[in-house]
């Protein structure tokens, strides 16, 4: 079989749902992760807005993985400006290198 008749993998997008301090749930989508000073770290998007166009900017939020005492992982906003500038460099840099119209 010839590529160009190869049928095309869907690739696959994890989703979460999200509750906020208020209670509401909101969907978002994955679109990086990556552990920084032995914390990970999680960069998503609203699923509504996963669905613009290529020429849109999208903003995404980072959030902190915390495990508890019984292994539970929740995500937090970052509250400390230092750390939260920290991360964002991080995922800046990483998006930076990826070429989305090969993808």
């Amino acid at each position: 079989m010839s590529e160009q008749n190869k049928p095309q993998e869907e690739e696959q997008v994890e989703k979460y749902m999200l509750t906020d301090e208020d209670g509401n749930e909101h969907e978002f989508e994955l679109i990086g992760s990556g552990e920084v000073d032995g914390v990970m770290y999680y960069a998503m998007i609203p699923a509504e807005d996963a669905e613009k166009t290529d020429n849109d900017y999208l903003e995404y939020v980072i959030l902190k993985s915390e495990v508890d005492e019984n292994g539970d992982e929740s995500l937090f906003t970052i509250d400390d400006d230092e750390e939260f500038d920290r991360i964002a460099d991080y995922f800046d840099d990483m998006f930076s290198t990826v070429d989305f119209d090969e993808a």
